[in-house]
């Protein structure tokens, strides 16, 4: 028998960026729990509001599937003495065990004959196995930042007020704080604030529903879409998309309603970004634009209540806002009353970092940085890339930015604009700051590419050089979204630049600064380059093989080292792949370490040895052409045809030859063959 598994825990309001992510991971526990358990079960639904979270699990079963396990003791010899009488050993075991010596066998095991006991287990109630393991996978629900309450010695996100547990409809009873789990769940807090009883686990969502609460998070999506969506059609226009936003505001509320404000029309006249960052980022409200994408002065606020009056719901927030888009007309005036050049000076008394010096001092070493990366990739460019890079760091002195600091570089290009700066320039300002999150937008322009490739390795390395390495949770200047997304500009632009020689410019620009080893600095931060680039390769669905083979010797330049894994994969498809990969595989393990001399060509005696001499160099001369066009294939299928005289020297000459200097010279072959391999990949490490 199956039924299906209810978990609501009720609590005060969580923060909205706390919600999905413990539904994430309690959803991982209780799937692992039940399956270690041995406890068949079907998919796992997660639901939640502001003030529940929840999760529903399809035909869990009554009881864990039974077993039969074999435990085993002590050796033979220990276990019975030399008349077959069990010794202590055995009668302990046999104790521990909760059995007579008489249910004990012998059994011959790789490692000799030892002593075994086969143990039975029919299975507990799941009602049962739920009941130990909840309480205690509750306080592993992972919060950014957790609270206790009252006296009790329990953790949440928010105080825990109700705890529903059903498998069916049997109660899972356990205690969590000083809350005892039923099956009493609320509705919405002011609109059906009364407990009512879950009957019914199919009727769960509905009944909530029916009590002016969305469970479902998807319905509740939809519903928020679709309400303001309409408000804005009301005013002849549409919601300016914004998935973030949706995705924060359907956490806020259990019932929403969406209700339309305006602005007035003066405040069209800041930079569009100003409003709709003061209402983004300050209310959460949605902005309105016309079918040409101009913002129009309305606005869409999402409420958590059936509003009797919309009016008065509107006037509140047009107030609460309007003295927002005040504060930001009044810094805009300001800012521009002093020149974003000027400001520029205003950074040498801006701290970047206690140890790295003021924001000035960076914006030097990331300029000369990027002009050296503009010498190599587009020096038709150095002027407006030398010059972006002076000035993008300038709106971060000013008011506006102090108010809204969600606009650095927004703000930016609008002052450089009215300045009438190279619309690159302005374009390269406010693209430096990209990408801004994981997947985000890169910089369009390749001015804007460089100088954020060079302000984030400044960061990169100027913090490890001070020992301000990311741990697994703390990453405060946000070092490992700042390495990928130098990693995903080098590739997406394709762009041939040398990691390496970029991280010791950076050290070469921190003379003086740092407190930690230039080589320590240098070799962390390219490891560190390593893993994120080999985590972001095997999410995009590459083979963890092929990229640990090839990040295995090669990282420099970026493009060339993805190429090569992609070349790696497709080579997978061949039939030669295999036994190739088997054959250099055979050379690694007789090799151990690679022999630091050149192959003495007088001492090849046999002609199977003298064959091999001979096509590795010719092949070594062959892979020039292919390697030079990043024709890795290519590569591939020359490397191929070194198999057969491979195989044919190890079926004719003992490499491990008594003679020593004979092995050291065969050594020094085989060293020659891996090092042609190596070139692609470390082949060793491909999975057959």
């Amino acid at each position: 028998m199956a039924s299906d598994f209810l978990l609501e825990i009720g609590t005060e309001e969580i923060p909205a960026s706390y919600i999905q992510p413990a539904l994430d991971a309690m959803a991982t526990m209780l799937q692992k729990t039940l399956t270690d358990k041995r406890v068949v079960h079907g998919a796992i639904q997660t639901m939640a509001t502001p003030r529940r979270l929840a999760w529903r699990i399809e035909g869990v079963a009554e009881k864990q599937e039974p077993q039969t396990l074999e435990i085993t003791g002590p050796p033979k010899q220990a276990a019975f003495d030399e008349a077959g009488n069990p010794t202590k050993a055995a009668l302990g075991f046999a104790q521990a065990q909760g059995v007579s010596p008489e249910e004990l066998r012998v059994k011959q095991t790789p490692r000799g004959e030892y002593v075994v006991l086969t143990s039975h287990q029919p299975g507990i109630s799941t009602v049962e196995l739920l009941s130990g393991t909840l309480p205690d996978l509750i306080p592993n629900i992972p919060f950014p930042k957790s609270m206790r309450w009252g006296d009790l010695k329990v953790h949440f996100a928010r105080p825990i007020h109700w705890i529903v547990a059903l498998l069916g409809t049997e109660i899972v009873p356990f205690t969590y704080g000083n809350v005892t789990s039923g099956n009493t769940s609320y509705g919405h807090r002011f609109m059906s604030p009364t407990g009512f009883e879950i009957t019914d686990i199919d009727g769960y969502v509905e009944a909530l529903r029916d009590r002016f609460v969305i469970v479902d998070i998807q319905e509740r999506r939809e519903r928020i879409r679709q309400l303001v969506a309409d408000c804005a059609k009301e005013k002849n226009g549409n919601i300016l998309e914004d998935e973030a936003l949706l995705d924060e505001v359907v956490q806020l509320a259990e019932y929403p309603t969406a209700v339309i404000g305006s602005f007035d029309q003066h405040f069209l006249e800041l930079p569009q970004e100003v409003p709709i960052t003061a209402m983004r980022f300050h209310q959460r409200y949605f902005a309105v634009v016309d079918d040409a994408g101009n913002l129009m002065p309305y606005f869409v606020t999402v409420n958590n209540t059936l509003t009797r009056d919309p009016q008065v719901v509107a006037n509140g927030n047009e107030r609460v806002l309007r003295a927002r888009l005040e504060d930001a007309r009044f810094y805009y005036v300001e800012d521009q009353k002093v020149s974003l050049e000027d400001r520029v000076e205003e950074l040498k008394e801006v701290v970047f970092h206690s140890k790295l010096g003021t924001s000035y001092e960076k914006l030097e070493r990331f300029k000369a940085l990027a002009e050296y990366m503009a010498d190599q990739i587009v020096p038709e460019q150095k002027a407006t890339v030398s010059r972006a890079a002076y000035l993008c760091k300038a709106d971060l002195v000013t008011g506006t930015v102090g108010e809204f600091p969600e606009l650095q570089g927004v703000m930016g290009r609008a002052y450089a604009r009215l300045a009438r700066e190279e619309e690159a320039v302005a374009e390269a300002i406010y693209e430096h700051y990209l990408p801004t999150h994981a997947g985000g937008q890169l910089p369009s322009g390749l001015a804007g590419a460089l100088v954020s490739i060079a302000d984030k390795i400044d960061t990169v390395v100027g913090c490890f050089g001070v020992g301000q390495i990311p741990t697994g949770t703390a990453d405060p200047f946000a070092l490992r979204r700042q390495s990928l997304g130098i990693i995903r500009i080098i590739l997406e632009k394709d762009l041939s630049l040398s990691l390496s020689d970029l991280i010791n410019k950076a050290i070469a620009g921190l003379d003086g600064k740092l407190t930690e080893p230039n080589e320590q600095t240098y070799q962390g931060v390219l490891d560190f380059f390593r893993v994120r680039l080999q985590h972001s390769l095997i999410g995009q669905g590459h083979s963890q093989d092929a990229v640990e083979a090839v990040l295995a010797y090669h990282l420099d330049p970026l493009v060339e080292t993805v190429a090569k894994i992609t070349a790696l994969e497709a080579f997978k498809e061949s039939e030669v792949f295999e036994p190739l990969v088997g054959t250099v595989k055979r050379v690694v393990n007789i090799l151990k370490e690679p022999v630091d001399v050149p192959v003495d060509s007088d001492r090849l005696l046999s002609q199977a040895e003298k064959d091999l001499y001979h096509e590795l160099t010719v092949c070594e001369q062959e892979l020039q052409k292919p390697l030079e066009k990043r024709d890795y294939i290519g590569v591939l299928e020359r490397l191929s045809g070194l198999k057969a005289p491979i195989d044919h020297f190890f079926d004719k000459v003992l490499v491990l030859d008594e003679d020593m200097s004979l092995r050291q010279n065969r050594l020094a072959l085989l060293t020659h063959i891996a090092g042609l391999f190596q070139q692609l990949a470390d082949f060793s490490r491909i999975v057959l």
